[in-house]
């Protein structure tokens, strides 16, 4: 069952986190986080000009309360829809990118590369306080944003 936290103007604006601490909370409470495993999605309801050509993750006001959102709740990218495509997005909110009408997200590769392995070790140590196998996890998600890093890698961790 997929999970849908909404997010409007205001509530961006104002930097507030609450809806998505009511349940994430609520998940660690009920010690339920693994069965929320890729299935959290983003309702972005932005109020802007019809002129304006920006995408969501081109308008700083939504940047800045995804790095909140990332900053409270690192290991958030276990949570999130991957094949929803909530991953990539994610990755667009933290990581400095163009938008190509053809090509899509062009990530900055650095930027990019630092942002991955940066949640790889955040959510490596965070899945084993959990007791979550997660090698195989972290290989998928890395994966997902065009990286390949083999099992040497985690032997490492």
């Amino acid at each position: 069952m997929n999970s849908v936290i909404a997010l409007t103007t205001d509530i961006i604006r104002q930097l507030d986190l609450t809806p998505a601490e009511q349940p994430i909370t609520t998940w660690q409470q009920q010690e339920c986080l693994l069965q929320q495993e890729q299935t959290l999605k983003f309702q972005i309801d932005y109020e802007r000009s019809p002129e304006d050509p920006r995408e969501l993750s081109e308008i700083p006001e939504i940047r800045l309360w995804f790095i909140r959102l990332d900053a409270r709740y690192p290991w958030l990218p276990f949570l999130l829809d991957w094949k929803a495509g909530e991953l990539a997005r994610y990755a667009a909110m933290l990581v400095p990118h163009q938008f190509h009408p053809r090509d899509g997200i062009l990530y900055n590769p650095e930027a990019l590369e630092i942002f991955v392995m940066q949640k790889v070790f955040v959510l490596s140590d965070w899945l084993k306080q959990q007791q979550i196998e997660g090698h195989s996890r972290l290989q998928s998600m890395t994966q997902m944003l065009g990286y390949e890093l083999d099992d040497a890698f985690f032997a490492l961790l």
